[in-house]
């Protein structure tokens, strides 16, 4: 059997997934993991879908995760985790931020934001439910939410021997580590 764990973060270009992904790469590597990483960016790198695939263990010969092999979901908005879900494994978790950014036919009024879907993929998988916009916001800068998520993904993972607040300082914008670290804290907190 192997010690290989999957993990994909999934969500709308401009959340930060890239960003949540590469500091999870650097604290896992630092904790003596082998690591591979692949990104995936959608139509565009604002409102497109973006996905990276994360696997991790002793010995790791490829980056992709396929369908029904994910360890773990992280969606950053709630119609990516229904259009990922079928990666994941059956007795895997899925984190959904509870957050909503409508589509482009949805903002052109041909499609209405499809109601349930938390309630639909609880009655398929085991699902847990961070509101990591607010969790951010309260803290003060609402784009720090995917930074929650990570602190969330990293409590849940249990990984002993990474820094991770030199990760993520390694790879935030200059000025804004505190509130950054900040916002892993809250999101480790859950």
């Amino acid at each position: 059997m192997s010690d290989v764990k999957n993990i994909l973060l999934v969500g709308v270009g401009g959340q930060g997934t890239i960003l949540a992904s590469k500091i999870l790469t650097e604290g896992l590597v630092e904790a003596g993991y082998e690591v591979k990483m692949s990104e995936i960016h959608g139509m565009s790198q604002r409102g497109g879908n973006v996905s990276t695939q994360i696997r991790y263990g002793k010995q790791v010969f490829s980056p992709i995760v396929g369908k029904g092999e994910a360890d773990v979901i992280v969606a950053f908005e709630k119609m990516e985790a229904l259009r990922w879900v079928e990666y994941l494994r059956p007795e895997g978790k899925m984190v959904i931020n509870d957050f909503e950014i409508p589509s482009v036919p949805i903002l052109m009024g041909k499609v209405e934001y499809p109601q349930g879907i938390l309630e639909e993929l609880s009655e398929k998988v085991s699902v847990i439910v961070i509101k990591a916009a607010e969790i951010a916001e309260a803290i003060g800068n609402s784009k720090t939410m995917n930074i929650v998520l990570l602190g969330a993904l990293v409590k849940a993972m249990n990984v002993d021997g990474a820094d991770w607040k030199k990760a993520i300082v390694n790879n935030v914008k200059k000025g804004f580590e505190e509130i950054n670290l900040k916002a892993f804290e809250a999101g480790f907190q859950l």
